[in-house]
């Protein structure tokens, strides 16, 4: 496990609602979150708490991508032009 996964779970961990949230739920989030931090006017502390959670909220997205980009990579050509898919392990498809 590299140190972003184990950051990534840590997070996670931190708060178990993220990891129940679909990629377009966390990316809303995600916007929204900018969007306060862009706007400006917030304390020190809601500062630093929102971009903690854009953090969160981004590496949750990094990871459903990268999740999403295996099951693509699954999908390998048969002969006569269909689709077959193949498990592959996460570790198996970072080598590839």
């Amino acid at each position: 496990m590299t140190s972003e996964q184990v950051a990534t779970t840590a997070a996670e961990t931190a708060d178990p609602a993220l990891a129940g949230l679909s990629f377009d739920e966390a990316f809303a989030q995600l916007k929204a979150v900018v969007a306060e931090l862009e706007a400006g006017g917030l304390s020190l502390e809601d500062t630093i708490a929102r971009t903690e959670r854009a953090v969160a909220l981004q590496r949750h997205c990094e990871r459903l991508l990268g999740e999403a980009e295996l099951r693509v990579k699954q999908l390998v050509n048969r002969p006569g032009g269909g689709l077959e898919a193949r498990d592959i392990a996460i570790d198996e498809a970072a080598e590839g």
